[in-house]
């Protein structure tokens, strides 16, 4: 991100820019690089709200002139303020978050600094359009109210922004640019997504691209509809805030829409989320004693407010993504203090260090398995039912689920076992070349009445091969190689599950130990095409804590 000079002097000072560089860096913010004009700040990819310069420049002067919670006013829908959810869109792209601003005063620089926003939200708080796409708009081109559906893509036609002629939405994959570069996203789908106005007039075609009758901003443009599309209602509705208080730091009166799903949604919503904290705690992990008092001006300085109830609580600003524990607004509160501040201690402690041996056989496995050319890959711990179950078969583990309470994404259940991450590892890279081979050593979890926590944890290890002659009889061969170089004697018993076919499935025993460790075969034809993979699959996951 680069602001001008007069930009950053205006709210911190007119200093010198060794001074410039070392109050930017006190308040996180890593300096790139200083020259008679600008200067080029790094923004932290867990603070996408930075990412536009009134953003950053929102946070400037919170930290070092105006303290406090910022507050945005949001007038009510007007008359046909809505956006209409078709059940026909749920298979594809399920869900939105929609917004209109007026007053707004374009001129070239402004358009610019709206689209690099939009692009730069895009790429990373969107995963390259994967997790969402964002359309803007004239609202003057536009008939409220505006429907949000799916269509075949033969019966899609529009003039994509940028394009000499109308052509369908599967042409607009294989013709326009941007079809090409972000195509991959849609091309699998039976329906594509489309904004319509009450005119029937198509808007865009998210993720790819807008109309160019009516997605086009001009300087002559005051009013604009601007919609988050995705597949998370959270992740849309902080990208929409996040874009929301951008406009309004531009000058833009923010108006809410209805959005009519299965129920009525107002949209934006950018009243403070009230986060517990305990001070004691706060105190315990920065290593400081700091009263009430001063706790309230450090959260100020960070743009977060204060509120004392039956509970102390913090007000976090509806457009930040990063809070989500404890830890994180004792982070805040550090950055406000001061790092420089904190006075660095010797550990009063005498240890002697030495390697985990199960980091020592992780790292044994890693060397034998990319010796084999398999590439390694890591995933979340995280995940959803509809990915650890239903995808691959394993329902008889429904029952033994960990699920996390108030999860602040889609993901909210601990993963049981790693093969349904592989398998989508490699459904997500269908395009790549083939063979894919894979492994993945990683933490797995389940109930565990004996545990303090009542979870338990295990390693695990899984490998999966993916090419057009992947066999019971290849995964097996990597398993003999890898249990002989880890001098461990094995047996395979046939067995059933429901992820692999019948009679090409074998649950692996440890000899020493007599004990199950794990099973491998092919996949289920049932599966790969749940998971739309073309290509068969042979996969193995062994517990290697037994190892």
């Amino acid at each position: 991100m680069t602001l001008t000079k007069h930009e950053v002097k205006e709210t911190i000072g007119n200093l010198s820019d060794e001074e410039i560089d070392y109050k930017l860096n006190m308040a996180e913010l890593g300096v790139e690089r200083i020259t008679e004009n600008e200067i080029e700040i790094e923004i932290t990819p867990n603070r996408p709200d930075l990412l536009s310069k009134p953003g950053l420049i929102r946070y400037l002067e919170a930290y070092f002139r105006k303290p406090g919670l910022k507050n945005y006013k949001i007038n009510k829908p007007e008359k046909n303020y809505k956006v209409i959810i078709d059940k026909s869109v749920k298979q594809v792209r399920p869900f939105t978050r929609c917004a209109i601003v007026r007053g707004m005063n374009f001129n070239d620089e402004k358009i610019k600094e709206i689209i690099d926003i939009q692009e730069k939200l895009h790429g990373g708080y969107g995963r390259n359009r994967k997790k969402l796409a964002i359309g803007i708009y004239p609202l003057e081109t536009i008939k409220l109210p505006i429907k949000y559906l799916g269509l075949p893509p033969e019966e899609i036609k529009f003039q994509p922004l940028e394009f000499p002629k109308e052509i369908n939405g599967r042409q607009i994959l294989s013709q326009h640019p941007t079809g090409r570069e972000y195509g991959n996203l849609l091309k699998d789908s039976e329906v594509f997504p489309v904004f319509q106005d009450a005119n029937k007039e198509i808007l865009s075609m998210p993720p790819i691209i807008n109309s160019n009758k009516t997605g086009k901003i001009t300087e002559k443009t005051k009013e604009i509809f601007i919609e988050c599309s995705g597949f998370n209602p959270q992740y849309l509705q902080k990208t929409l805030n996040m874009i929301m208080t951008a406009l309004a730091d531009m000058g833009g009166k923010i108006y809410a829409m209805e959005i009519h799903d299965k129920k009525k949604t107002i949209s934006p919503d950018l009243e403070p989320e009230e986060f517990p904290f305990s001070i004691e705690n706060i105190n315990k992990l920065l290593g400081l004693n700091l009263p009430e008092k001063e706790i309230k001006k450090l959260l100020a300085k960070m743009g977060i407010g204060f509120k004392k109830s039956k509970k102390t609580l913090a007000l976090v600003p509806a457009y930040r993504t990063d809070i989500i524990h404890e830890v994180d607004l004792a982070e805040e509160i550090a950055i406000a203090y001061g790092y420089d501040k904190f006075v660095p201690e010797i550990p009063d402690i005498s240890t002697i260090g030495e390697e985990n041996p199960m980091v020592v056989l992780k790292r044994k496995i890693t060397e034998i398995l990319t010796g084999l050319q398999l590439i390694e890959i890591s995933s979340y711990h995280l995940s959803t039912k509809e990915k650890q179950f239903k995808k691959i078969g394993f329902k008889e583990y429904l029952d033994k689920v960990i699920e996390i309470e108030d999860s602040k994404t889609e993901n909210n259940i601990l993963r049981t076992y790693l093969l349904a991450n592989s398998i989508q590892v490699l459904s997500e890279n269908s395009d790549a070349q083939y063979p894919q081979k894979i492994f993945e050593l990683g933490r797995v979890f389940y109930s565990d009445e004996e545990a303090e926590t009542g979870i338990g944890e295990d390693e695990n290890l899984c490998i999966s091969l993916c090419h057009e002659k992947a066999d019971f009889t290849e995964i097996k061969q990597i398993l003999d190689y890898l249990m002989r170089m880890l001098n461990k004697e094995y047996e395979i018993i046939e067995t059933e599950h429901p992820a692999f076919i019948k009679g090409r499935c074998g649950e692996i025993i440890l000899k020493n130990i007599q004990k199950p460790i794990g099973i491998l075969g092919e996949i289920h034809p049932n599966y790969l095409k749940n998971n739309k993979i073309k290509m068969p699959i042979s996969s193995l996951e062994i517990n290697i804590s037994d190892l």
